[in-house]
């Protein structure tokens, strides 16, 4: 759209009209450029209605000539994109303002024979002397002037002048013709046929002058001119205009909102308010009502509110609200402001007209009933959606465009493959692509239709693909809200707007942000598990903040599953700064951001007593003690300039601002204003300058502490939960990722790392999802790849209903029959869903195939299938390496345990690295033991073998490099399929995925230990399996060191573990009885080793 304006204004025109089909979506952009380039924009529709004369579909050229007609405009198009079908006798009360044009091909006037009627129906309806009919020279159209002529004369109706630009240069058809597929999904067959220029291009308006002038149609083309001079709307830009609360009882917004807040603060405190929080709160309420936000408040208050009432955890803060006592008083934040050291200023600023921005966390499994609730209570007229506008990116761009020339699934990834990883998060462009990947290039030179594919792509790439709704946004409205947007009724029953956020707010509506984050579902979940199990209501608010277990896991950086402390760079960090307080944390996340990174090295150093803490100046020693010397915040900022030069937080705000934005001038009178306070408060000059030049340095990269405050509230509420609360936390966080397999196994790991059983899917036991039953976590039925919703729920519900499956037989009874088929029943049975009937699952597998085909052939009929029943099958059952594989084939892990698991526990002379913790070991030479798989052997250009492998612990997988010169030498053994000790350097390939340069491949046995002749068991009892109880027994091992190795059987994992040989223990009389007194006379013996 801005190339065609940027274009037209290159050409000389005046004027643009935009006449897209039923909608609006580019109008507001479309307005905006074309005024910031001097042409002026004329909105337009096309729309497509049921005639007048007959019910076929017509279009119809509205063009707004007043404002008044561009506000029809939009109820027109929001009815139109909000029902099935249109009549145009239903537009008539809005065809007022407006010219119409009928289009010069396709409309209802050239198909009908009685056009006197026709126009003059329109005309009763709307400005008569608005109706034009439109006439055109390409080549769909040229057959229509004659007819076009007759009908003008007849009907005293004037013709106007109609070039349709579909593309801006005429080779532009190609990719337009493309467009058009890709939005139909109908396939070009033939490239031959298609066309390598068009006529209906942005031609000069002398050459357009010239063409009609040639077939003596210049009087259209002067009426063109003089509908384009007529139309003058204006779009009105404004500041939010904030919906009318209603309160109770005819009080004010002001008052209601003061008697919630003092009360809320009350209850805060007990009832024992200090005096700085009720100053405080007085001073907020004064700046919010001066600014006429009351009403703002009280619509996020209610909100807040019916999310309590309906059970919905909310976050405890997001952005800068956290920084509002109002906003903490009144429930909507769970942070103390001032506690936490956080400005109101940095909020909401008195000295410059914002809205204040509340964004609202909800677990995203029930974000939409909240918006149902802005719905249902705002109404269709004053609540919609916002619309948002997925974009032609490099891949999507080839991938579109490879299928509607008709190429392969196969094909399709190969263009995909092409393209670089983003870098930073930033979209690769087709010509980056180009410059740096060989493989681009050479695909799309490979052939004459791939050469066209790329060039249409090239031309394709960032324009719109589709709409969706927008992740979070919402808007409120005090008038009707096609006043002042046009709207499309969508399957959910709720109105999306036509325009995208920032046009919404730039038309005055109120929007608000309601973000469904996965972290707070995990959240929920564990809250009301923790509240079942235990009785009492469980409160995530009264955890206490200096926990030494949860401090510790953050120390040891144990934070999978946490919010905002998941990746591997900042659990580095963790590792490094070994965090003692809530407000480390709160730093680590402030931190570990582009930009505020470069001080992370500073901070750990100073933290540890390494590097000697300084401050700017001795003034600024109370503000940034708590950060080392560090500027991290924004907040500091602030008080910085309000301590050192005098500042009002609202000026320092100010100042913030105009440093981040890199504001010059704003930056060159506050260097100045900052440097003549502190003087008045009796600084130095140059430590004045020194600490302003220090701010202007580092507060660019200060962080908002409100924000950070927040989410580390939320990422040490789920550390809590993960220290206290294992089986829960690990239950909710795997439920929230039930389709993500890489996940699943790594979590699966950590819960049995900590001593958690993991139970498999059980047709008796399991629920839909993961469940706690007893100390362990059971797999649900829906994390069976393939299983279907309504499969799973039949299940459960038969379950609840008749009591339990006694057989195989009696499932087969019970369950609808639309379920009884091999494909959905072979997979329960091969991850061990009916062992409790039959622990041999070949048998179980040959038994179902024939019950099913005899209840095939018996339908109702009972004796029959007593006839036909078979007769139960007898065989081996698959190996432990079958039913391993067939466990990770449908359910993505092995849930009857790895086989590199025993393996690991004998490979003593070496530590081993799993691979969900590589990362940590980049560039750094390892051991890992585990399962070749998919091997494959290349040639190098010179002619060597080397070879690429999958290589499998219980934790994943990942690629192993083989370069020839230790391919040479493992070549004749027999790798694949077998377990191997890998020792390599992990490091980042070219894709950007993990992946280990292998240096050795070695036959773990060699790295086993021999068990002496004799080896010392344990027994642990279940009512001695927990952690103090292991913790002890430890202790009393390491008390008699010696040569007699340990094996820790415990009853409760049954499973056996052999100690390292530093455990070992001397096995005296003496020991023997201290072994016996804590773990009873039978769980203390000698076997022979090995």
């Amino acid at each position: 759209m801005t190339e065609l304006v940027d274009v037209a204004q290159e050409m000389g025109y005046k004027s643009l009209a935009l006449t897209d089909v039923n909608n609006l979506y580019g109008s507001i952009d479309f307005y905006k450029y074309c005024n910031e380039k001097g042409i002026k924009p004329i909105i337009g529709l096309t729309i497509e209605t049921q005639g007048l004369v007959d019910q076929n579909v017509y279009p119809l050229i509205l063009l707004a000539k007043t404002t008044a007609g561009y506000h029809h405009l939009l109820k027109i198009s929001s009815m139109i994109m909000s029902q099935d079908s249109t009549q145009l006798t239903d537009l008539f009360d809005w065809l007022s303002g407006l010219f119409i044009i009928t289009p010069a091909t396709g409309a209802e006037v050239l198909k009908i024979d009685d056009y006197q009627q026709y126009l003059s129906l329109l005309k009763q309806n709307c400005d008569p002397e608005s109706v034009y009919l439109g006439v055109g020279l390409f080549a769909d159209q040229i057959n229509n002037v004659r007819r076009v002529r007759k009908i003008s004369a007849e009907t005293n109706t004037p013709l106007v002048a109609l070039h349709d630009v579909r593309y801006i240069k005429s080779d532009d058809v190609l990719p337009y013709q493309i467009m058009n597929n890709i939005r139909t999904g109908d396939k070009i067959e033939n490239i031959n046929q298609l066309s390598e220029n068009g006529e209906k291009y942005l031609r000069t308006p002398e050459n357009i002058s010239a063409e009609y002038d040639n077939v003596d149609l210049q009087q259209p083309l002067q009426n063109a001119d003089e509908i384009a001079e007529q139309c003058n709307i204006l779009i009105e830009f404004k500041s939010t205009e904030l919906p009318e609360f209603h309160t109770p009882q005819g009080v004010t917004s002001e008052q209601f909102l003061k008697g919630l807040a003092t009360k809320g603060l009350s209850k805060r405190f007990h009832g024992q308010v200090e005096a700085k929080y009720q100053q405080r709160l007085n001073y907020e309420l004064g700046v919010i009502q001066e600014m006429g936000f009351s009403d703002y408040f009280l619509i996020v208050w209610d909100v807040i509110k019916h999310a309590h009432e309906v059970g919905i955890k909310t976050g405890p803060g997001r952005g800068s609200a956290a920084g509002s006592l109002v906003s903490y008083t009144l429930g909507i934040t769970q942070v103390d402001p001032i506690k936490y050291d956080l400005l109101f200023e940095r909020f909401l600023n008195p000295q410059r007209v914002n809205m204040p921005d509340i964004d609202l966390d909800l677990p995203d499994d029930r974000r939409d009933e909240m918006v149902q609730y802005m719905h249902d209570k705002y109404g269709s007229d004053h609540m919609a959606q916002i619309i948002t506008f997925g974009t032609l990116a490099a891949k999507m761009a080839l991938r579109d465009i490879a299928r509607t020339f008709g190429q392969t699934q196969f094909q399709m990834s190969q263009w995909s493959n092409a393209i670089p990883h983003a870098q930073n998060g930033q979209n690769v462009t087709l010509k980056a692509a180009f410059d740096d990947s060989t493989k681009l290039r050479e695909l799309a030179n490979e052939s004459a239709e791939n050469k066209l594919i790329f060039k249409a792509a090239q031309r394709l790439e960032g324009l719109p693909r589709h709409y969706s709704t927008h992740a979070a946004g919402i808007v409120l409205s005090q008038k009707n809200m096609t006043d002042i947007v046009a709207v499309q009724l969508e399957s959910d029953g709720i109105n999306l707007t036509q325009q995208t956020k920032n046009n919404v707010e730039g038309l005055g509506l109120l929007k608000m942000d309601f973000l469904g984050l996965r972290n707070l579902t995990i959240l929920d979940k564990a809250i009301q598990m923790i509240s079942q199990q235990t009785g009492q209501v469980f409160k995530p608010e009264s955890i206490p903040l200096d926990d030494q277990e949860t401090l510790q896991l953050f120390q040891r950086s144990d934070t999978d599953g946490v919010f905002q402390f998941e990746s591997e760079g900042i659990k580095s960090v963790l590792r490094q700064l070994k965090p003692t307080s809530f407000n480390d944390i709160v730093a680590t996340n402030a931190l570990y951001r582009p930009g505020p990174m470069q001080n992370i090295s500073t901070f750990i150093a100073r933290k540890h007593g390494q590097e000697k803490v300084e401050y700017p100046d001795e003034s600024l020693v109370k503000i940034l003690k708590p950060t080392y010397g560090i500027l991290v915040y924004q907040e500091q900022v602030m008080q910085a300039s309000s301590e050192m030069a005098g500042f009002s937080l609202a000026d320092a705000d100010l100042l913030r601002r105009a440093i981040s934005k890199k504001n010059e001038k704003l930056m060159t009178a506050n260097h100045k204003k900052f440097v003549d306070g502190a003087v008045q408060l009796g600084h130095q000059q140059q430590a004045a300058e020194n600490v302003y030049n220090y701010i202007e340095t580092f507060g660019n990269y200060g962080f908002n502490k409100s924000h950070s405050v927040a989410y580390s509230m939320i990422a040490f509420w789920l550390a809590y939960i993960k220290v206290h609360y294992p089986t829960v936390f690990f239950t909710c966080l795997m439920n929230s990722n039930l389709n993500n397999e890489a996940k699943i196994a790594n979590y699966i790991q950590a819960a049995k790392d900590r001593g958690i059983k993991i139970e498999n899917v059980d047709l008796n036991q399991s629920d839909y999802d993961f469940q706690i039953h007893g100390q362990a976590i059971r797999f649900g039925f829906l994390s069976i790849k393939g299983m279907r919703r309504d499969f799973a729920q039949a299940i459960v519900n038969e379950r609840v209903q008749s009591g339990k499956f006694t057989s195989a037989l009696n499932f087969l009874q019970r369950i609808d029959v639309r379920f009884v088929k091999n494909d959905y029943l072979e997979p329960l049975i091969l991850i061990g869903a009916f062992d409790e009937f039959n622990r041999n699952r070949k048998e179980t597998l040959y038994d179902m195939r024939d019950l099913i085909e005899s209840i095939q052939l018996a339908g109702n009929n009972i004796s029959l299938f007593d006839a036909l029943e078979p007769k139960k099958h007898q065989m081996d059952d698959y190996s432990l390496s079958e039913k391993l594989n067939q466990e990770k084939q449908f359910l993505g892990i092995y849930v009857s345990g790895h086989p590199v698991e025993k393996y690991r526990q004998r490979l003593t002379k070496i530590d081993t690295v799993k691979i969900n913790h590589l990362n940590r070991f980049k560039q750094n030479s390892i051991y890992m033991v585990g399962l070749v798989k998919n091997m494959r052997v290349i040639r190098t250009k010179k002619g060597q073998q080397m070879a690429f492998a999958t290589f499998e612990d219980e934790t994943g997988s990942i690629s192993v490099t083989i370069f020839p010169r230790l391919y040479q030498k493992i070549a004749d053994q027999a790798l694949e399929g077998k377990i191997w000790v890998v020792s390599g350097t992990p490091n980042d390939g070219l894709r950007g995925d993990l992946e280990v340069i292998a240096d050795r491949i070695v036959d773990p046995h060699q790295f086993m230990i021999q068990l002496p002749k004799i080896v010392l068991y344990l027994r642990v009892k279940k009512s001695l399996d927990d952690q103090n109880d292991l913790n002890r027994l430890y202790q009393l091992i390491e008390t008699s060191p010696g040569k007699t190795p340990v094996i820790i059987y415990r009853e409760t994992e049954k499973q056996a573990v052999l100690l390292k040989s530093n455990c070992w223990i001397n096995f005296n009389e003496e020991i023997k009885q201290k072994l016996i007194s804590f773990l009873g006379d039978r769980n203390v013996f000698l076997k022979k080793g090995n």
